[in-house]
C-alpha cells in the first residue's frame, strides 16, 4: 500500500502543475511582515518535522508552528532537485517556465566548456563542478568560467546560472524595492541562481564549500552553525561578515546540510520515518540553530514583524531501508547506445534518470528497449512522447527526450561495489512522495497554529512572501505563466 500511494503522488504533483490546488488567488488575505527568512533544510522530508514537533512541543519548529501555519501535504513541482528546488522556491514556478529542469542538465543550443563555440550541446552543471577549487570552503575564489557553458549567440561568452533562468525571482523584485536581500548556503552556484537573470539579486551572499570535509555530523553541523553565524549578523544590521553595517535585510535566509548528510549516512530505522540515532541528532541540531535566529530576533524587537518560512529544496530517499535498491547506472547508459553507438548525448541518473539522445528520432525505440528492462532497471515508469509533454515543454532546448521514475527506494549511481557506494544510504532528484513531499511551515505573527492537508506546493512561497511584504506577486513571470497563488489559510 506505502508504493501505490507514492506512486499516486505523480498525479497529484501534475494536477497541482496544471493549477489545480484549489486555494485563494493571489489577492487572499496574508499577515503583513517587514521582512521575510526562508530556511532550507535539504533532505528533510514533512513527516520529519511533523515527528520532531510532536515529540518535542517546547522546540523551536513547534514554536514557529504554534504562531504559522504547517502544510502537510507540500510538494515541490517537479523534481526533488537542488536547483529546480530552489527555484520553485523563490520563483513561483515550475521548470516549465524557469527553465531549469535538473542538474545536471543538457542544452542542445549551448556549446561545451572551454570550446570555440562551433558545436552545440553540452552538459551544464550547477553544482559545485563549477567552481575554481570545491576542496576549498570559499571555493577556490569564485566561479570558474573556463568550467561554463558557453553560449555561441553572445559571441561565445561563459553562462552562468543566473543566466541560464527565464523569469525572475523575489530577491529581484524585494531589490528593486528598495530592499537589501541576503542568502548564505553550501554551493556558490545556488547564490548566482538567486540573483537572477538581472544579476543583481543578492546584496550579500556567504557559501561555505560543502566539499571541503569528510561526510559527519559533527562537520556537516559545524559548518550549519557557521552559516547560522552569518545569519545573526544580518539580523543584527551587519552583512555576512560583521565588517559593514548596512541594515537588516528585507529578504533573507539559508540552507542546512546536516540532515541531508545524516539521511545519507545514517538514515532511518523503518518505513515509518523513525530516524536512527545520527538523523536524529541532526534534526535537532538545526532546531536549535533555528532557536538561535528565533532568540536574536526577539533580542532585536524584530520578530513579531518577521515572516519566517521553513522548507526544503528536496527530499530524499528511500525512508524505509528494506526498500534501498542501487542500480548501476550503465544498465541505462548501455540500453540506450544498444539501439546506437553513440546515441546518447547525456543522462542525469540519481532516483531519476533523464536522458538526452542525439538523435531523438530514435526515442520510441530507447523507450521500448528501456521497458524490456524494467525489473533489471527497477523501472516503475518511463516517460515520452506526449506523457513527458505534460510534464516538460517538448520546444524547449533543455528538455529530456525520456524521464525513467525508478520503483520507490531505487536509485543510480557508478562503482556500486566501491565503500562509498555500498555506504550510501539515500539519494534526491525524483519526483515520487519521498523526493518531493517536504516541510512547509510558514510562521508570521498570528497565523493561528493551524494544520493544512490541502496539497500545496513549494512555487507557492514566493507570492506569498511578496504579499506578506506589500509587494505584487504578478511581477513574477512564473506566476503569470503557471497562474501561481498565495498558499491558503495564513489568516484566520
Amino acid at each position: 500500500m506505502k508504493i501505490t500511494a507514492e506512486l499516486a503522488s505523480v498525479g497529484t504533483i501534475l494536477a497541482l502543475s496544471a493549477g489545480c490546488a484549489g486555494v485563494q488567488r493571489h489577492s487572499a488575505a496574508v499577515p503583513t511582515a517587514q521582512r521575510a527568512i526562508v530556511i532550507s533544510i535539504d533532505g528533510m522530508h514533512a513527516v520529519d518535522l511533523a515527528l520532531y514537533v510532536n515529540a518535542h512541543p517546547d522546540s523551536s519548529f513547534a514554536e514557529l508552528a504554534r504562531r504559522g501555519v504547517t502544510y502537510a501535504n507540500a510538494r515541490q513541482p517537479l523534481l526533488g532537485d537542488s536547483s529546480p528546488g530552489l527555484l520553485s522556491i523563490v520563483t513561483g514556478g515550475s521548470p516549465y517556465s524557469t527553465g531549469i529542469i535538473y542538474s545536471p542538465t543538457y542544452d542542445r543550443t549551448l556549446s561545451p566548456r572551454g570550446s570555440d563555440c562551433k558545436t552545440r550541446g553540452t552538459v551544464v552543471y550547477i553544482d559545485e563542478k563549477s567552481v575554481y577549487d570545491f576542496t576549498k570552503e570559499d571555493s577556490g575564489g569564485g566561479i570558474d568560467p573556463s568550467k561554463l557553458p558557453r553560449d555561441p549567440d553572445r559571441g561565445c561568452a561563459p553562462v552562468y546560472p543566473h543566466q541560464l533562468q527565464r523569469v525572475n525571482n523575489i530577491f529581484e523584485l524585494v531589490k528593486e524595492s528598495g530592499g537589501r536581500t541576503a542568502w548564505i548556503d553550501q554551493h556558490l552556484m545556488y547564490s548566482d541562481m538567486l540573483r537572477g537573470p538581472s544579476g543583481k539579486g543578492l546584496d550579500d551572499d556567504l557559501v561555505l564549500e560543502a566539499n571541503t570535509f569528510r561526510k559527519t555530523l559533527a562537520t556537516a553541523s559545524g559548518q550549519d552553525g557557521r552559516r547560522v553565524d552569518a545569519l545573526l549578523n544580518q539580523i543584527r544590521g551587519y552583512d555576512s561578515s560583521r565588517k559593514n553595517q548596512v541594515g537588516v535585510p528585507k529578504l533573507f535566509g539559508m540552507g542546512f546540510i546536516a540532515v541531508g548528510v545524516m539521511q545519507k549516512l545514517e538514515g532511518y530505522l523503518d518505513g515509518s520515518a523513525n530516524p536512527r540515532p545520527g538523523l536524529a541528532q541532526a534534526i535537532a541540531f538545526v532546531d536549535q540553530q533555528i532557536g538561535r535566529v528565533i532568540a536574536e530576533l526577539k533580542a532585536g524587537n524584530l520578530y513579531d514583524t518577521t515572516l519566517i518560512v521553513v522548507t526544503a529544496k528536496h527530499g530524499q530517499s528511500p525512508i524505509e531501508p528494506k526498500q534501498r535498491r542501487i542500480i548501476d547506472r550503465n544498465v541505462i547508459r548501455n540500453a540506450v547506445n544498444n539501439i546506437e553507438p553513440g546515441l546518447l548525448a547525456h543522462a542525469s541518473l540519481d532516483s531519476i534518470a533523464l536522458i538526452w539522445l542525439k538523435d531523438p528520432a530514435k526515442t520510441n525505440a530507447v523507450a521500448a528497449a528501456l521497458g524490456d528492462k524494467m525489473q533489471e532497471a527497477g523501472i516503475y515508469k518511463i516517460y515520452s512522447g506526449e506523457q513527458l509533454r505534460m510534464l516538460i515543454d517538448p520546444k524547449d532546448p533543455r528538455a529530456p527526450d525520456i524521464m525513467v521514475q525508478p520503483m520507490p527506494g531505487t536509485f543510480y549511481a557508478d562503482n556500486i561495489d566501491s565503500p562509498a557506494t555500498r555506504a550510501l544510504l539515500a539519494e534526491h532528484g525524483g519526483m515520487l512522495e519521498e523526493d518531493t513531499n517536504v516541510p512547509l511551515l510558514v510562521s508570521p505573527a498570528g497565523a493561528g497554529g493551524r494544520l493544512i492537508r490541502t496539497p500545496v506546493l513549494t512555487s507557492q512561497i514566493a507570492p506569498t512572501i511578496l504579499v506578506a511584504l506589500g509587494l505584487d506577486p504578478q511581477a513574477l513571470k512564473s506566476v503569470q505563466i503557471e497562474h501561481t497563488t498565495v498558499l491558503p489559510g495564513l489568516k484566520p
